[in-house]
């Protein structure tokens, strides 16, 4: 070997870090220079050598690797005949190519399904009915920074920032399932588990409960997010018709009997989107039919806090005389939706399953979020909050209603909720809200069109408009630029049809 001199030297270091290892074993059968070829092609193959990159000289790499020049030539020599290394004299040796392209993974093909939500973006003066979530300026902002102070300068801030149970933070479940006990919606046989909001419940009830072919059990139209965690995990869902006294119990009845679902979903207060409240009839009812069945009930109980007017009705967890009923709850539409904080309660055993599945799927909860909800609630300002949002959600419902009622093209039907978040328009026939929401974006007003809550029968005609995140005046500027869109378009399709030719007379 030549001895190397300093310029050499640098060259050499400078080789060492910038050329990917190469480990050769003069022990092995495998000759050196077949080694060296070898890994040259993989990593030649693999891109991290990449195309039109210079190899080291032979020389320096010998030297670099311990090497005979010549085992470097004859590597070098293979490494051409493969079509992989290009010789130009007086330049070296260039990487021509890979002999066979790096297979990049199709991620095309997971591109969001034709089902998925649209994208409802307004400009900051827009006024946006599509979500279904409470009002901003509502929160009280300053009672909320005093329960954070309260919870960080507490003696168990430590705790409460080191890893908890997947169950949640203990605090919060012994309020929550006293307070369920005290309305007798929980039993003794029943356990409770937070969850990262209510749609983390309904994924681990899938995960626990249902395998991919078993039918499942749900109003139709209902919440997409609802219908998408059982779609997507293989279930075949039953869609049941929503009537103005919630589910349609004769439909029920025969789904039952002809489907045999594994889960029944139901959302027995103001439903979403339909605003639908079941009558006592209706529930005593349902249980009763589910009983027979062998079905497992789910009652999605997010919205029951949120009555402005009439009576409240008891859960189907309180009228269970089984225990059987799990029941879903959450913070996220009366206080603080951005904490994601929910809740199921059920029997002991099924919610021992949904720890070990909520433990393999994110450890557990946020669970500063569920102290300081925890703290908020027992100091009594979730309650004052409660009352101040429910006097609000009354004047937004008797906006939306009248404004509804004044603004919308003749023919136009729409529930009349009595608490809730959300209100269903059935426009006159004719007209497709789908197609139409281009049009009101235009506008700058939005809205979720029915066809995105469709199970098993798309209502063309259907919206959903959601009304308690927004001022009255708002509503009512809103629902008065809607009605002029859906009227206009509406006159448009009447003298259309008047213009169309009688068929002829033979």
């Amino acid at each position: 070997m030549d001895c190397c001199g300093p310029v050499q030297f640098g060259i050499l270091v400078l080789l060492a870090i910038m050329l990917p290892p190469i480990h050769l074993d003069s022990a092995s059968e495998t000759p050196l220079y077949r080694q060296l070829f070898d890994q040259l092609k993989g990593l030649i193959q693999t891109g991290r050598i990449p195309p039109g990159e210079r190899l080291p000289a032979t020389r320096e790499l010998a030297t670099l690797l311990n090497l005979n020049r010549a085992t470097v030539s004859s590597a070098y020599e293979l490494l051409e005949q493969d079509g992989l290394l290009k010789g130009h004299v007086g330049r070296g040796s260039f990487v021509a190519g890979a002999a066979a392209p790096v297979t990049r993974i199709p991620w095309e093909q997971w591109s969001a399904p034709p089902s998925s939500l649209p994208s409802l973006s307004l400009p900051p003066d827009g006024i946006s009915f599509a979500s279904s979530r409470p009002a901003e300026e509502l929160f009280p902002i300053d009672q909320f920074r005093i329960t954070v102070d309260e919870v960080i300068r507490g003696p168990g801030a430590g705790r409460i920032l080191q890893l908890g149970s997947p169950a949640g933070y203990a605090p919060l479940r012994s309020y929550l399932i006293e307070e369920a006990a005290r309305h007798g919606a929980a039993r003794g046989g029943d356990d409770i588990v937070i969850t990262n909001g209510c749609q983390q419940a309904l994924d681990l009830l899938q995960r626990v409960l249902v395998r991919p072919g078993d039918a499942v059990a749900v109003e139709d139209p209902v919440y997409p997010g609802l219908r998408g965690v059982f779609a997507s995990a293989g279930a075949r869902l039953v869609g049941i018709p929503v009537g103005p006294d919630g589910i349609d119990t004769d439909a029920l009845a025969a789904a039952l009997e002809r489907e045999q679902p594994r889960l029944l979903l139901l959302t027995p207060n103001f439903q979403n989107p339909t605003g639908a409240t079941m009558t006592m009839e209706t529930r005593q009812r349902v249980l009763r039919l589910a009983r027979e069945a062998g079905v497992i009930v789910v009652e999605n109980d997010i919205y029951g806090l949120l009555r402005y007017e009439g009576e409240s009705l008891p859960s189907l967890k309180q009228l269970d005389p089984t225990g059987d009923v799990v029941q879903l709850g959450s913070f996220s539409k009366i206080a603080f939706p951005g904490l994601r904080v929910g809740w199921v309660i059920g029997p002991r055993v099924l919610m021992d399953r949904i720890k070990d599945a909520k433990q393999w799927c994110d450890l557990h909860s946020d669970q500063l979020a569920q102290a300081v909800l925890c703290r908020f609630a027992e100091s009594g300002r979730l309650q004052a909050h409660c009352e101040h949002v429910i006097a609000e959600g009354a004047r937004r419902l008797v906006a939306v209603l009248q404004a509804c009622e004044e603004f919308l093209p003749a023919g136009t039907r729409f529930t009349r909720p009595q608490g809730g978040m959300n209100l269903w328009v059935r426009l006159p026939q004719g007209l497709d809200a789908g197609e139409l929401l281009p049009r009101a974006e235009r506008a700058l007003v939005n809205y979720l069109p029915g066809k995105y809550f469709a199970v098993s029968q798309v209502e063309p005609g259907a919206l959903r408009l959601c009304f308690a995140g927004l001022e009255p005046e708002r509503i009512r500027k809103g629902v008065r630029i809607l009605g002029e869109l859906f009227t206009n378009e509406a006159e448009r399709v009447r003298v259309s049809r008047q213009m169309e030719p009688a068929p002829a007379l033979v």
